[in-house]
């Protein structure tokens, strides 16, 4: 997705930064980045909607904090999506909701839908 703005979730974990770790050298790279570069970008038009997401700053607090190794950055958020999942299971079986069964649909079929 085309940000307009800069990522709420950006903003939430540059202010624990702040707050926690205004003293970290990456927390410091990252946030001087954050404040000059949109408008650099925006003068030289090389992008439309140059603000930063998540992404932006999550490393920084992963190695603020000893996740050092890469690797795992993709396993946090694999872990942080089933989460998630896993709260919608429990509510739908506390509710008594039916199981969810999405549909398989085949390239055929939706190049099917399209031509439509």
């Amino acid at each position: 997705a085309v940000l307009r703005k800069t990522d709420p979730r950006y903003t939430c974990q540059r202010e624990f930064a702040l707050k926690h770790m205004p003293d970290d050298k990456l927390f410091n790279v990252v946030d001087t980045i954050y404040s000059v570069m949109p408008d650099i970008l925006k003068e030289h038009g090389k992008v439309a909607n140059p603000y930063p997401n998540v992404d932006s700053h999550s490393g920084v607090l992963l190695w603020h904090y000893g996740f050092t190794q890469y690797q795992y950055y993709t396993v946090l958020f694999g872990v942080s999506r089933s989460v998630g999942g896993l709260c919608q299971l429990y509510w739908d079986r506390a509710l008594g909701l039916p199981l969810e069964r999405p549909k398989s649909v085949t390239p055929e079929w939706l190049a099917a839908q399209v031509s439509k």
